[in-house]
């Protein structure tokens, strides 16, 4: 099993959840967070609260905080390709701050309810 990690921008949020729920994975969690990279601050991506002083702050590069949402799906090893290609497809605009897809090893997963475990758990 993977983890798949991505940050995307709000603004695609609900066209990559509707994406991911057509190809068979609706289950997933999403927090909204705040981050900087390489894009030097976009404007007009706000469509959540951020306290003025969080948006506001500066740092040695002048670069601002930008709000990004931050997807985890865990999948099965087959199905990464998958669930990555449908990310980038919905986020891909060729943009700077597009964001960043991470895929990482799971060892286990135990669903709590019924103390399914792996794969079963998935399901």
């Amino acid at each position: 099993m993977k983890e798949v990690t991505a940050i995307v921008r709000p603004n695609k949020m609900s066209t990559t959840k509707d994406a991911l729920d057509k190809i068979g994975f609706p289950a997933m969690t999403a927090i909204p967070v705040l981050g900087k990279g390489k894009q030097r601050g976009i404007s007009g991506e706000l469509n959540f609260y951020i306290q003025p002083k969080l948006l506001a702050k500066r740092y040695s590069t002048g670069m601002k905080y930008i709000p990004k949402r931050l997807l985890s799906i865990v999948v099965n090893d087959e199905d990464v390709d998958l669930v990555v290609k449908t990310i980038i497809e919905v986020n891909q605009t060729a943009q700077i701050g597009d964001g960043r897809i991470f895929v990482e090893p799971i060892d286990d997963v135990i669903r709590i309810r019924t103390g399914e475990k792996g794969e079963l758990s998935l399901k």
